[in-house]
């Protein structure tokens, strides 16, 4: 028995080290590098449109894939009343309007990345405008916003106006962005792959008092002030683009107005855009607070007067004042010109048309792929109706804006078929979005991802660490080993 129980103690002393041995080496072998999770990044932005102003957060990983940070939307929230340059008489007021937006971002940017986050405004085409009649004005309402940002705990990064073509390219970049097109993940190949450059769409945006086309022509671009380059997930992309001020839907439909009165010498007038029925007086001295319609008034201005418009509902008639506020005859017969002497190259590949050409055709019911014969006979229909059949028909919609869905619809023609130059066999090229991936499509985006650039991925912590299967193997041998341990005491004892 004395042997027996020596033999069993040597058996348990070398069964001990061995396993022990084995659990040792395997929590020291395959050590990898792991890398943990990278901490998002939140960025905002302000779109301080003309006739609205909207605020926009986006989050992203530190970590980035070619130098171009992975961006989402977190929260779009409108802000209350006007745009900022409505506030020219009043400042202040253009800041405090900020606020309730304000507040509730500081709600989803988590306390301790918010002095982090680096928040902008953006202002478009309104203050633009405002910018050519009043500098000191429109100064004075960008130093109110910014004012009021930089009280809250964020890192500002300005607010200004930004260029025409600055809102093309943005808005270019964030449709091809949500639509995989600069970069997108393969399972296959289980990496990022850059597809193919024909997939790269264009963008058409309208606005209330500018419109842009962005896109990359099929030959070169002989107009280098018309071109915008940019670096995105290391590849090099040169567009066309350009930027109509006054050729907003808004201010399109005022200068429709002027024409029409300037056409005529009575105080009444009809206007074929306007459902019939409807009627509305205006005053000519209207014309001369929007720099878009003062150019076209004598100088010094006539004394002003009131005119009654007494609307008609002809597409017919509405579309062909509409073509009157263009200077087509300024690009004679060339096919490189859009209007008032534009050079634009000729329009090439598939389109995403947003903002105000998708809420125009959403309300119509043209956002599905029909063909320009059925966008042409649902306009026409449209417009013949009267504003009593309308305003039945549409309680829930604001007047206004369906006293001009006829003329915004007409506009949106001719801007694509007589300006831009699709026609009949590329009309099915465009589609009108409003949102892709869940996101909403406009240059604020494309600007926050171009920022990103400048923001520097933070480096990811990193330690060491083993594969699951080797801590289960570790841990396995561990076990058995107490296990053996706990036996051999046990016979030990009885013996």
């Amino acid at each position: 028995m004395a042997i027996s129980s020596k033999y069993f103690t040597y058996a348990f002393l070398v069964a001990v080290v061995v396993f022990s041995s084995i659990a040792l080496i395997l929590s020291l072998v395959r050590i990898s590098n792991v890398f943990l999770p990278p901490k998002n990044k939140y960025g905002m932005v302000f779109d301080a449109g003309s006739s609205h102003t909207s605020l926009f957060i986006y989050q992203w990983e530190s970590d980035k894939e070619n130098n171009t940070g992975v961006v989402s939307q977190t929260l779009s929230c409108d802000v209350e009343g006007p745009g900022i340059s409505s506030y020219a008489n009043n400042p202040p007021k253009a800041g405090e309007s900020l606020r309730k937006c304000l507040d509730e971002a500081m709600k989803i940017i988590p306390a301790e990345r918010q002095s982090e986050a680096p928040a902008y405004l953006g202002a478009t085409a309104g203050m633009r405008l405002l910018r050519q009649k009043n500098k000191l004005a429109a100064d004075q309402v960008l130093n109110e916003v910014a004012k009021t940002m930089q009280q809250y705990p964020v890192n500002f990064r300005g607010a200004r106006i930004i260029t025409g073509e600055e809102e093309g390219a943005y808005g270019w970049i964030t449709v091809n962005y949500l639509l995989d097109s600069f970069i997108k993940y393969s399972p296959k190949q289980r990496d990022w792959i850059h597809p193919h450059s024909a997939k790269i769409l264009g963008a058409l945006d309208l606005g209330g008092a500018s419109t842009q086309i962005s896109f990359i022509p099929s030959g070169s671009i002989t107009d280098a002030t018309k071109a915008s380059k940019f670096s995105l997930y290391g590849f090099g992309y040169t567009i066309y683009t350009h930027s109509y001020l006054c050729y907003g839907q808004n201010e399109a439909l005022k200068q429709v107005v002027q024409k029409l009165i300037k056409d005529t010498s009575t105080k009444n007038a009809s206007h074929p855009c306007y459902p019939k029925g409807y009627e509305t007086t205006i005053s000519t001295a209207s014309f001369h607070v929007s720099p878009c319609t003062a150019a076209h008034e004598s100088f010094p201005p006539k004394v002003p007067w009131n005119v009654t418009l007494f609307g008609t509902g002809s597409a017919t008639e509405c579309h062909q004042l509409v073509k009157e506020i263009f200077n087509f005859s300024a690009c004679g017969q060339g096919q490189t010109c859009s209007f008032n002497g534009v050079y634009q190259p000729p329009v090439n590949g598939q389109f995403f048309a947003f903002s105000a050409f998708y809420y125009t055709f959403s309300f119509l019911n043209l956002t599905s792929g029909q063909s320009l014969a059925t966008v042409n006979n649902t306009i026409q229909e449209f417009c013949a109706r009267n504003w009593t059949y309308l305003l039945s028909s549409y309680p829930k919609e604001k007047e206004n804006w369906l006293r001009d869905y006829c003329g915004n619809a007409n506009y949106i023609l001719v801007l694509l078929l007589d300006a831009y130059k699709f026609n009949e066999s590329n009309w099915k090229n465009i589609m009108f979005q409003m949102k892709a991936a869940n996101t909403g499509i406009g240059w604020t985006l494309g600007y926050m991802l171009n920022l990103t650039n400048m923001i520097p991925a933070e480096t990811m912590e990193q330690v060491k660490g083993h594969s699951q299967n080797t801590w289960i193997a570790a841990i396995f041998f561990i076990i058995l080993t107490l296990a053996i341990c706990i036996v051999a005491l046990a016979i030990s004892f009885c013996s």
